[in-house]
């Protein structure tokens, strides 16, 4: 009997977030062009944490549409575009930004395929020289 209760009670709380109005600034635009355009600019270059695939301009995850109210709103604060890209890289880490940032946890992503290269490069000017 108490299972059944659980499994009763359960869904309802889940179907109830997903109820819930979109964030304000989701899907409207600033009165500023400039700011809008600011807004897009920044929006392209955000991953959404749900799809991964895609950028938070082009999702329609609620979870897109909150970090989109977030850039908006803060823009139409005045605050600077790499302001709210490092706060949101500080929130959700670095895999939310499709520039990341060369760190000591990044490095590697950019190192390894310059080593590789310059071992392919190698390889092959060996194989040329030796045939030559």
């Amino acid at each position: 009997m108490t299972m059944l209760a659980i499994m009763i009670l359960v869904p309802e709380p889940l179907s109830a977030q997903q109820s819930l109005p979109p964030a304000p600034l989701a899907y409207e635009q600033l009165e500023d062009p400039a700011q809008e355009q600011a807004a897009q600019e920044l929006m392209e270059t955000l991953r959404c944490l749900k799809c991964q695939s895609q950028s938070i301009a082009d999702s329609d995850a609620p979870m897109a549409g909150d970090m989109r109210h977030q850039v908006r709103s803060r823009i139409a604060a005045g605050e600077d575009p790499e302001a709210i890209r490092a706060w949101l890289v500080e929130r959700y880490g670095d895999y939310v930004s499709y520039a990341p940032s060369v760190s000591e946890t990044t490095w590697p992503l950019f190192a390894v395929p310059l080593l590789l290269m310059l071992v392919a490069g190698a390889l092959i000017w060996r194989r040329l020289r030796k045939s030559a």
